[in-house]
């Protein structure tokens, strides 16, 4: 139960969840991150971009999730955003933790 808790957290704090596209008219539309959080983009055919809190790249395991991706696919952003190339659910397991 604790765990569900927990990731329902996450799913709040990463809250805005929309599905993104390479379209440059659609990463126009997309809204500026709040002052104080950054924009990642996490999946690995069809990306999902979550707004998530700056204070997570201090966190030990959000750089290894960033230092694992960087290693097997390097860091080329077509997104505009920082872009991490792992499973949604990986993604999100770490990051509920991070509270």
């Amino acid at each position: 139960m604790a765990f569900v808790r927990s990731l329902l957290g996450a799913k709040k704090i990463l809250g805005r969840s929309v599905t993104a596209t390479a379209s440059t008219s659609k990463r126009a539309t997309m809204a500026a991150p709040p002052k104080g959080f950054l924009a990642v983009y996490v999946g690995e055919s069809q990306k999902k971009r979550y707004v998530v809190p700056i204070s997570y790249l201090s966190q030990p395991s959000f750089q290894a999730l960033l230092s694992k991706s960087e290693e097997e696919f390097g860091f080329d952003h077509p997104m505009g955003g920082l872009t991490i190339l792992c499973p949604e659910d990986a993604f999100i397991n770490v990051t509920s933790r991070l509270q």
